[in-house]
């Protein structure tokens, strides 16, 4: 499976106009030509982001429904629309299972009210090559133990973008975990010293609140 992590900045007060757009016209449109759009978020304490996850087979399959999708009805009627709110989609982090893989949740269906209360965060660490086995043998332990096992874990693909018309961040090797939080008030951080040789700098962390029909709940 491969996967991309999208974080989308808005113009100000936009972001929620891009996500009710996004969930009427882009989730079902993506998944019919083999995409699966696995989660839609806004970002806890950053109110013109649109972080948002997507995944595809391989990378031959990435190519056949980007050009599908992007080159179809439902886009072309759209995208005007779209791109008027966005300042900058092109942070987009290319990456594959390292781990754990996303529960399979159903989504709810257009028009859908409140968004879950569940929190997920994304911490991304700029890593050298092997990290993977590292995580697992050493930090997943640790996670688990003090009650925030990951639930997915992902690193870098380094295949060429078969679909170079929507960049990706290249020349980064990353590894990212995400853990779930049944609310925003249940977050919490673990200490983690042995990380400190093995990260090339700081990390990044994303708190991800579901949008009412993502498929992570």
């Amino acid at each position: 499976m491969i996967y991309e992590l999208r974080h989308y900045t808005t113009r100000p007060g936009l972001r929620d106009t891009l996500i009710s757009l996004f969930e009427r016209e882009f989730v079902e449109t993506q998944e019919a030509v083999g995409m699966r759009v696995a989660g839609t978020f806004r970002e806890a304490g950053e109110p013109d982001t649109f972080p948002w996850l997507r995944a595809f087979p391989d990378m031959e399959a990435r190519r056949a429904s980007l050009e599908a999708f992007y080159g179809g009805p439902v886009w072309q009627a759209h995208r005007s629309a779209a791109n008027a709110i966005l300042v900058d989609s092109d942070d987009v982090l290319l990456l594959r299972p390292a781990g754990p893989e996303f529960p399979s949740w159903e989504r709810p269906p257009v028009g859908a009210g409140e968004p879950p209360s569940s929190l997920y965060v994304a911490t991304i660490y700029h890593v050298e090559d092997g990290f993977a086995a590292f995580f697992a043998r050493e930090v997943a332990p640790v996670l688990a133990g003090a009650g925030v096992p990951p639930v997915a874990c992902l690193e870098s693909e380094h295949a060429d973008n078969t679909y170079p018309r929507l960049p990706v961040r290249a020349g980064e090797n990353v590894f990212v975990w995400f853990a779930r939080f049944e609310t925003p008030e249940d977050e919490r951080e673990v200490d983690l010293p042995m990380l400190k040789t093995h990260l090339t700098a700081p990390p990044e962390r994303l708190r991800l609140q579901p949008t009412a029909r993502s498929s992570l709940r």
